[in-house]
């Protein structure tokens, strides 16, 4: 059963994988977007994020088989890929990859939620689950950086390929049919509303707080750094990328020990400035010999996502009331991949769209140096405000219960 679910995890990863780290290359180079127009399209999985607990709530746990909408949503998204790829406007790309994001986005949470159904300890067996999405990840970037179609549409026919796949291989997981058919649905159970009541503490709020804006120099690297490295003439840009998803399962062992030095402020804190030095690496690195700054920029990804969000999940669910705990890790979702990420995508465009130049022979250029200084500024300001206003009251005592589980 658990490889079962971890062939899941692997390719519901790797169609993301598969198209995201690269869209920007294909949109800039290819098809010369505006930056404004690669953040946006590049915000409409933020959107999905925003809109996805709808779907979860209603389809999988109140009207059918979560195998059953998995394939679905994945079969609708394969063919929106393919039409995505024919587009050469904004308008058709933009529409066809946000219908894609609304039904790519749900199935998160939903191979999430089913492999917890079929797991006996989720607290000590998910992870060894989870973690084979980021292989996923790793192998798909290797493969697109290996084919050598970064600025091309052949990123969203390989994600097509995978979500076929995957739909297929849906039938064979364990049947999970929902849980709640005969209660009435109420928006409150697709919303984390009810968790609001939690920002009233300021440690949560802050926490909250800083959790939002840190997504938005987060957009930056996620739409901008393939094109970056490509455009300053990085040779597989995305193979070497998945060197941050490496440093992530790296990182992710090292927790419990960061956790009994550190605890969670100074980890979350860490992590914040872990996004200043990689923004200064990207901004002051360069090919030849300043190659291991971007490097070092793409291999802290680990300590950029593990210390802010994973110790971040942790901390929730130490704080919030057990009955509250999913629903105040959805809200943080919300905040983060939602709207965090949605304003990022459109600040990230303006930014670089402010310092893009267009030489004679019409192919656009970016001034990298400050678009990335501005990225880290953001994050700096962010890790101040964290560390000034953010106060752990259970920090002595938390650490170790923690580390232990």
């Amino acid at each position: 059963m658990k490889w079962r679910l971890r062939l899941m995890m692997l390719f519901e990863y790797a169609i993301w994988g598969a198209w995201y780290v690269t869209v920007g290359t294909w949109l800039g180079k290819t098809l010369h977007f505006s930056g404004q127009e690669i953040g946006a399209v590049a915000g409409t999985t933020a959107i999905g994020a925003m809109i996805s607990p709808l779907f979860v709530g209603l389809m999988a746990d109140r009207l059918f088989d979560t195998r059953r909408v998995l394939a679905a949503l994945h079969v609708v998204g394969a063919v929106l890929l393919v039409v995505a790829a024919q587009q050469s406007s904004f308008g058709l790309v933009y529409a066809s990859l946000l219908a894609y994001s609304l039904c790519y986005m749900p199935t998160l949470a939903l191979t999430t939620s089913l492999a917890m159904r079929h797991i006996s300890d989720p607290r000590e067996e998910f992870g060894a689950i989870r973690v084979f999405g980021t292989i996923g990840w790793i192998v798909v970037g290797l493969i697109v950086g290996a084919w050598g179609v970064e600025a091309s549409a052949s990123p969203l026919h390989l994600a097509a390929g995978l979500s076929i796949v995957m739909a297929g291989y849906c039938f064979t997981l364990p049947a999970t049919p929902p849980l709640a058919r005969n209660q009435r649905f109420e928006l409150r159970h697709a919303l984390p509303l009810e968790s609001l009541h939690l920002l009233r503490d300021r440690s949560m709020a802050v926490f909250a707080l800083a959790s939002f804006l840190i997504c938005i120099p987060l957009q930056f690297y996620y739409a901008f750094t393939n094109l970056f490295l490509n455009e300053v003439g990085v040779v597989n840009a995305a193979g070497k990328m998945t060197g941050g998803q490496m440093s992530e399962i790296l990182c992710m062992l090292l927790i419990p020990w960061f956790f009994r030095r550190l605890g969670v402020k100074y980890m979350l804190a860490v992590g914040m400035l872990a996004w200043v030095v990689r923004y200064a690496m990207f901004a002051f690195g360069g090919t030849g010999d300043l190659m291991w700054m971007l490097w070092l920029g793409i291999v802290l990804h680990g300590i950029c996502f593990d210390f802010f969000f994973v110790v971040g999940q942790i901390y929730i669910d130490r704080e919030a009331p057990s009955a509250l705990r999913a629903a105040t890790q959805g809200l943080i979702t919300f905040l983060t991949y939602g709207l965090g990420m949605f304003v990022g995508s459109w600040l990230s465009g303006v930014i670089v769209d402010t310092y893009a130049r267009t030489g004679a022979d019409g192919v656009a250029t970016h001034d990298w140096h400050a678009i990335w200084m501005i990225a880290g500024a953001c994050a700096a300001f962010v890790l101040v405000l964290f560390v000034l206003m953010f106060k752990d009251r259970r920090e002595a005592s938390a650490a170790p219960v923690t580390t232990t589980a």
